[in-house]
């Protein structure tokens, strides 16, 4: 009988096969077996012993089948062992492979640490700070890394790709996929395929930056191809027929802006068609008039994208926003299945852009099965589902200058990974429901300027609110094939961590807050919660070793999470106080965590300071183009980096510029902005002591929309 068949009887009967129905029609069971171990543990249908990969296996389903720790024992579930890190970026989704656990805090510091004793066996720096230069202006380091042939790989925000031996930590090679001066940088993680390695990189929101992946080999490190998602320069002539397709859908001089598109984040990688499957990014600049004249579909921006898995040649797109204009990028993660739809069985991606609409796509040919919205959407009445195109709200490109709408270019889903449970059919959102604003008043193709040397320059100004929700985060089970919620859960706040579903009928997710919590996949419920001292925003794994399931998350806030330091005030958030640590679980765990100290932000001594609206006004404008990325909006620190009105380096000129323009703190993630004069110096620093003086005074310190100015 066709196995796809069986699948559909079994389901229609109300029966669930994790390994047998539930799979992304990858290896089957005996070709997994009959493979070298940590190889079959890359197949959707392996039994999960390990978690070699940043989604555990191809299918990038965030699923683990083990079900040792099930629902009816998960209150049992205590903590192992746990390590803690020194200051860095905390949100990265670890690998464990045969008792071993890897990871890359920070700027991509690679950890491997015993499973059965939490002893950290090695640690390997690639000092990336340093030498990224103008690259560590966006971006917080690795979110997760990958592994191959008894090699961890990792990429680092200057844009090496680095094969580290997985007993020693010693490189067994290293290549540089871009160029010194190229405004690129990469923060997600590499995934790898059939003996590959794939990467890409960011910097669209920055400057002039054209989408480009590319493929190693992952023994070697020798270069195999590359694919633009966008097409340059037509006088340069076009790389491909692709290339050329996709330069019939822009206008004006695209190519001086770079376009944008780069597959920052999200690649899966579909064994049974062996094709690579990319998301896109959005637009560079975010405006449509400025990039593109405001005419065109602009291939292959905020779409997913099939190339040939050996060749890296095009075989079919679905775009998601055509002529994006509002951040929607399609990076999201992409998760495969094989579903039963109107009787038939179907082999699907399945995704949840920052769009807001909950997409399954026909993965044989890029056609649109099904698209409906997982949260409130505004900007779009609903997907057209013959030309799969969206149906725009009425003056939503901001044709007047100014337009509100759900949801915002955080997204109605972050990077934070959604997972799949093959056993309840079910895919569980980490959902966000905020409110932006956009105008471009005064913004025109002929005055926009790239802030130089990375500055954030969407080409738009823009702020996000809560539109007066109370409630701005969910927890949402989704039906794929009804496309239709099965339950959602109200989160406290939005950026709620990356998700893990299990066997045992359980999924797992942490909290800003600091809660770590097991759910019943099928109905909800919360059956246990871990006080992690910290917030938890990276994606969980679980993995065995010697019959003994465990489950793994790194605690601590880092990425995005810190432009929003507004809405996380009440949680005590502080980057130099906040605990890192990786932690571990098992049935019959007993360790605690010591308690931590109360955090409350105070604002440093300014015997010297006095008021300047004006100068403190353009102060702003380069704040938030250059650093409220990091350091949050209204510097009000969210975690990621330090809370600045309680920095007493700003309470000194000269220590202050030291800082900001000599670059003394570049070891420790802190860029250098040296192009900024003493005006510009003097007008930051105005502004950072004018927040100061706001905690000091008490004056609205929490009521900060998180907004950037079209320019600084």
């Amino acid at each position: 009988m066709n196995r796809r068949f069986q699948c559909a009887i079994l389901a229609s009967a109300g029966l669930f096969l994790v390994s047998a129905c539930g799979g992304s029609g990858g290896e089957d069971a005996s070709s997994a077996s009959s493979a070298p171990q940590w190889l079959a543990q890359l197949s959707d249908n392996s039994d999960g012993k390990d978690w070699p990969a940043f989604g555990r296996t191809y299918g990038e389903q965030h699923f683990s089948p083990l079900s040792q720790i099930n629902a009816d024992n998960v209150g049992e579930l205590g903590l192992v062992w746990a390590v803690d890190l020194p200051a860095g970026n905390p949100a990265t989704g670890p690998i464990a492979i045969d008792g071993t656990v890897y990871l890359a805090s920070g700027y991509s510091v690679v950890r491997a640490i015993d499973v059965e004793t939490g002893k950290v066996k090695w640690t390997y720096d690639p000092e990336a700070p340093q030498a990224s230069g103008v690259k560590l202006r966006q971006g917080w380091g690795s979110r997760g890394i990958a592994y191959w042939n008894h090699k961890v790989i990792t990429a680092t925000q200057d844009g090496r790709l680095i094969a580290l031996d997985e007993n020693t930590g010693e490189p067994v090679w290293t290549t540089q996929t871009f160029g010194k001066d190229e405004l690129r940088f990469i923060s997600g993680p590499p995934r790898v395929f059939d003996g590959k390695v794939i990467i890409g990189s960011g910097g669209s929101d920055s400057g002039p930056v054209r989408g480009l992946v590319m493929t190693y080999d992952a023994d070697t490190g020798e270069k195999l191809w590359e694919f633009y998602t966008v097409p340059g320069n037509p006088a340069d002539g076009f790389e491909n027929e692709a290339m050329e397709m996709a330069a019939k859908t822009w206008a004006g001089e695209w190519w001086k802006y770079g376009g944008g598109g780069s597959v920052w984040n999200a690649m899966t990688y579909d064994a049974v068609n062996d094709q690579i499957l990319l998301g896109t990014g959005n637009g560079a600049p975010w405006n449509h008039k400025i990039r593109s004249a405001g005419e065109g579909d602009n291939l292959f921006l905020c779409s997913i994208v099939a190339l040939d898995a050996k060749t890296g040649k095009y075989k079919w797109h679905y775009q998601i926003n055509p002529g994006e204009s509002w951040d929607f990028n399609a990076s999201m993660d992409m998760e495969l299945a094989d579903l039963v739809i109107d009787g038939e069985p179907r082999q699907v991606v399945m995704t949840a852009p920052k769009n807001g609409f909950y997409y399954v796509i026909d993965r044989t040919n890029g056609k649109l099965i099904s698209a409906e919205p997982f949260v409130e959407v505004t900007w779009a009445e609903g997907i057209d589902i013959e030309t799969g195109r969206p149906i725009e709200a009425k003056g939503v490109r901001y044709e007047g200058g100014t337009t509100t709408f759900r949801p915002t270019p955080l997204g109605a889903h972050s990077w934070m990974p959604m997972a799949y449970s093959p056993q309840t059919g079910l895919t569980y959102i980490p959902a966000i429901d905020l409110q932006v604003t956009f105008d471009d008043t005064g913004v025109t193709a002929e005055n926009f300027k790239w802030t130089p040397k990375m500055g954030l320059s969407p080409g738009v100004g823009y702020a996000i609110g809560d539109g007066g929700k109370k409630v701005t985060g969910w927890l949402i089970a989704w039906d794929p094939v009804k496309q239709e919620p099965r339950w959602k859960l109200p989160m406290d706040k939005h950026l709620n961590g990356g998700i893990m579903a299990t066997g045992g009928n359980l999924i797992f997710q942490g909290r800003p807050d600091g809660g770590f919590s097991a759910y019943n996949a099928a109905t909800g419920d919360r059956l246990w919660n871990f006080d992690a001292k910290a917030g938890v925003v990276a994606p969980p794994i679980s993995y065995s070793v010697n019959g003994r399931q465990y489950v793994t998350v790194i605690a601590g806030i880092g990425t995005s999470a810190g432009l929003f330091g507004p809405m996380f005030t009440e949680y005590g958030i502080d980057y130099h106080t906040q605990k890192r640590r990786v932690l571990t679980f098992a049935l019959g765990g007993k360790m605690t965590l010591p308690d931590n100290e109360p955090y409350k932000a105070v604002a440093f001594d300014d015997a010297d300071y006095k008021e300047n609206a004006a100068l403190a006004s353009k102060g702003e404008g380069t704040f938030n183009a250059r650093c409220a990325v990091c350091h949050g909006t209204g510097a009000i620190g969210g975690g990621t980096a330090p809370d600045l009105r309680t920095s007493a380096a700003a309470a000194d000129a000269e220590t202050f510029k030291a800082v900001v323009h000599d670059g003394i703190l570049v070891p420790n993630g802190m860029p250098q902005f040296e192009e900024l004069d003493d005006k510009s110096l003097n007008a930051l620093r105005q502004y950072i002591r004018s927040r100061a003086a706001a905690l000091r005074s008490g004056k609205n310190e929490n009521n900060v929309a998180s907004t950037m100015k079209a320019t600084d």
